[in-house]
């Protein structure tokens, strides 16, 4: 009884500390990649028929087609509500706290290991409130990561059961099966556990002190799947993620480098888990110096004197369980080291979130070095309780340091700005801070951070675009016009920037060429629900609005919540006599954003058309509590409100409308 009761005191403390540790960031908005993935992601709107396209025919840039098909059932649960994918993250994060801490009970009752509950409990909750975890729990986007893990550990738990009774013991078929059955699982989510088969390998070594053939045969299957699913995910980086652009990581002598700087960078930051960022600082590596060798001369020095030293008997002790841990932290770092081509790695040799997995070996030997320090020092009077006390306040400072790095991404303006400050030559944190800024009216802020973005990059196509947004928002067309330009220059298929050019030029009254610049995006992109809207509204200028209509029909077709499309759509059918069909497209558009103050006031116009008055002065009410300064609603409304005999309150109405159009307008 005590000692389930001890278990589930342990389970709630780990849970406890995860959730302040993560509280911060459970309200967080949308950050980088989780606009394309999630919020802006037209798979996950779809019906359940969709669901087959992401496991056979994906579109995205990777293939973890269970990372994708769980989204897909979050947005048909919470949709734009972040807190649902905040919390299944953040569960699926400590549901890993909780198996790590199992898996290692496991293996401190097959090593050496100090008994007692400390060391694998501590494991568990090192593993939850690490700083290095961070990235990878508040960032949406990194789900792939927080959901291959579970069933990565479940699988290495029914492995390692397996090994239990005599000291040659290996797991079953059955038992191989099962396991083999989650790492498949995990492999779905996220490709980067493909070394589990090598972890597995490591652990039989580290049981018995060699690696017997039956292990090899035993472990087959597990790299047949990681071979398979790796190849395909090369695939993926190759020609969808990276393409045709360069990522400027230099040959062999570079990427060597690179990946024994990144290895010693992954295990300082574990070990002092501070200034941690988005994007870090790139290493210049083409060509290599002679320095930058020096960590791989470590390593080497480092692995070669506890291979001198381990133990080799068939128990495990302490050198075959030091390199049992570092040997699990290196074989799941590979695929992320820089020799296999990543297009992540045009921003940055390391990432956070590339150490999600890889850091279970450090946290386990951690964990196993206290319990040991604390089994050690239980007999000596006044050791015990000072371990102790340090035991629990390394954990306090990583819980706190986690605590304020979950808090940093409550929104997109702290993570960049946080970035800056620890990489100020961050062409992407500059250009999505000018983004953020932009979308909150500060576009002369936007401005100077895209012209810095393009200081540190000049080719960098999304940066001129979104330049020339901020500058056309600020009235500067010409400039707006040329930045666009020179964006299709760099990237001839770039369809935003050519229906955004398109924009620009409709607004020097260049309809015919801006015409030509939407067809150009259509072809490029046919599903571009922005650029069938824009090609709508040339055409209705140009008079041509039965065309016009059919774009904006593709518009909300591939958009169905694309509310200026929807109020777009409704003039244009209002205007060939379609007004019921008009009707619903108004309806469409206050449904999809209800603070859409001329949408309100058409469909008012509309409702008033077909004889549905007492409607139509709702409407026109609504539209003048969002925006009480529009003359013409004011007029609508009074000539309602004249039809309904109220014509006191319609005199008020069309006086104000009256003051409103003799106001002089502000320069």
């Amino acid at each position: 009884m005590k000692s389930k009761l001890l278990l589930l005191l342990q389970a709630a403390a780990i849970v406890g500390a995860g959730l302040w540790v993560y509280a911060p960031a459970l309200h967080g908005g949308w950050l980088w990649d989780d606009i394309v993935e999630v919020s802006r992601n037209p798979v996950l709107r779809e019906p359940a028929g969709a669901i087959g396209r992401i496991w056979l025919a994906p579109a995205g840039a990777d293939y973890f087609p269970l990372k994708t098909t769980v989204q897909w059932a979050e947005w048909h649960l919470w949709g734009d509500h972040r807190l649902g994918y905040h919390l299944t993250s953040v569960g699926l994060h400590l549901l890993s706290a909780l198996l790590f801490w199992r898996l290692l009970r496991k293996l401190f009752a097959l090593g050496e290991g100090p008994p007692g509950p400390l060391g694998p409990w501590l494991g568990g909750m090192i593993f939850a409130i690490h700083p290095l975890a961070v990235e990878s729990v508040a960032w949406i986007s990194e789900l792939k990561n927080t959901l291959s893990l579970p069933p990565l550990l479940l699988a290495m738990t029914i492995y390692v059961d397996g090994f239990f009774g005599a000291a040659d013991a290996r797991p079953g078929p059955k038992r191989r099966r099962l396991s083999l059955a989650w790492f498949l699982v995990a492999l779905l989510a996220k490709s980067s556990v493909v070394m589990f088969p090598a972890v597995l390998l490591l652990f039989a070594w580290w049981r018995r002190g060699r690696i017997a053939r039956a292990d090899l045969w035993a472990s087959a299957p597990f790299f047949a799947l990681s071979l398979g699913l790796g190849l395909v995910t090369i695939w993926f980086q190759h020609h969808r993620a990276i393409g045709e652009a360069g990522l400027a990581i230099g040959g062999w002598p570079s990427r060597t480098a690179g990946a024994g700087l990144a290895a010693l960078f992954y295990l300082g930051k574990f070990l002092w888990p501070t200034n941690l960022l988005l994007i870090y600082p790139r290493w210049h590596l083409t060509p290599p110096s002679p320095a930058q060798f020096l960590p791989w001369a470590a390593i080497v020095a480092v692995v070669g004197w506890l291979w001198a030293a381990r133990e080799r008997g068939a128990s495990p002790g302490g050198k075959r369980t030091t390199l049992f841990g570092l040997g699990c932290f290196g074989v799941n770092l590979a695929p992320v080291l820089g020799f296999v081509p990543m297009a992540y790695l045009r921003l940055s040799w390391v990432a956070d979130h590339f150490a999600y997995v890889p850091m279970l070996g450090l946290a386990g030997l951690a964990a196993a070095g206290a319990a040991a320090a604390a089994q050690r020092a239980r007999f000596r009077p006044g050791l015990g309780a000072t371990v102790v006390v340090l035991i629990t306040g390394v954990c306090a400072l990583l819980a706190g340091a986690s605590h304020r790095d979950a808090a940093v991404f409550r929104n997109e303006e702290t993570v960049w700005r946080r970035t800056l400050q620890g990489n100020p030559d961050s062409w992407t944190a500059h250009n999505d801070l000018g983004i953020v800024l932009a979308a909150e009216g500060r576009p002369a802020e936007a401005i100077q951070h895209y012209r810095e973005a393009l200081r540190l990059k000049p080719d960098f196509a999304n940066a001129h675009n979104n330049l020339g947004l901020a500058l056309g928002a600020t009235g500067r067309t010409a400039e707006a016009t040329a930045e666009f330009q020179e964006a299709i220059r760099i990237e001839s298929d770039y369809a935003e920037a050519r229906s955004n050019l398109g924009m620009a030029l409709v607004a020097t009254g260049r309809t015919g060429e801006a015409i030509a610049q939407y067809q150009e995006a259509l072809r490029i992109r046919s599903d571009y629900a922005q650029a069938h809207n824009n090609l709508g509204v040339a055409l209705r200028r140009l008079g041509r609005t039965a065309d016009a209509v059919g774009q904006f029909e593709e518009a909300v077709r591939g958009q169905p919540d694309y509310a200026e499309a929807h109020n777009n759509l409704g003039l244009a059918l209002h205007e060939t006599g379609r007004t019921a069909e008009a009707v619903a497209q108004f309806e469409a558009a206050v449904r999809a954003q209800p603070s859409f103050a001329e949408a309100h006031e058409n469909l008012g116009l509309a409702l008033h058309e077909t004889g549905r008055i007492p409607e139509a002065i709702d409407q026109y009410e609504e539209a003048l509590r969002l925006n009480p300064g529009d003359a013409r609603a004011h007029n609508n409304l009074g000539i309602a409100l004249r039809d309904t005999g109220r014509t006191p309150e319609a005199l008020a109405q069309f006086e104000e409308a009256a003051r409103l159009r003799a106001a002089p307008t502000t320069p």
